[in-house]
């Protein structure tokens, strides 16, 4: 068969592409640690270009603190437990949602 009949190529991850994932994820590991308590940043904060890597980084890897992370208008993606977790840390909240313009960390 011809190759324009099988349809692209499958390629294979080069070596270059998944070491630059694996920094790119321990550049996120380390701006999770890096925030303080009492303090929030969104997860376009933490990596302008990829906030769905942070959420996957967040929901594969233990021991970080993920009650700190927010959506970009303040809201809570996990509800009660991480409203609950903030106001202990001494978050300041706006009703539902977290006050950014005390409690946000400049990217």
């Amino acid at each position: 068969m011809d190759a324009r009949r099988r349809g692209p190529r499958s390629r294979r991850p080069h070596q270059a592409d998944s070491e630059g994932r694996e920094s790119r994820i321990n550049g996120i590991v380390s701006r999770l640690r890096a925030i303080p308590e009492g303090f929030v940043r969104t997860y376009g904060d933490i990596d302008p270009r990829a906030p769905r890597l942070v959420g996957r980084v967040l929901a594969t890897t233990h021991e970080l603190p993920w009650h700190r992370v927010v959506r970009s208008d303040g809201s809570l993606p996990k509800g009660p437990l991480q409203r609950e977790l903030l106001i202990r840390e001494g978050v300041p909240m706006r009703g539902d949602r977290v006050d950014l313009r005390n409690a946000r960390i400049p990217p």
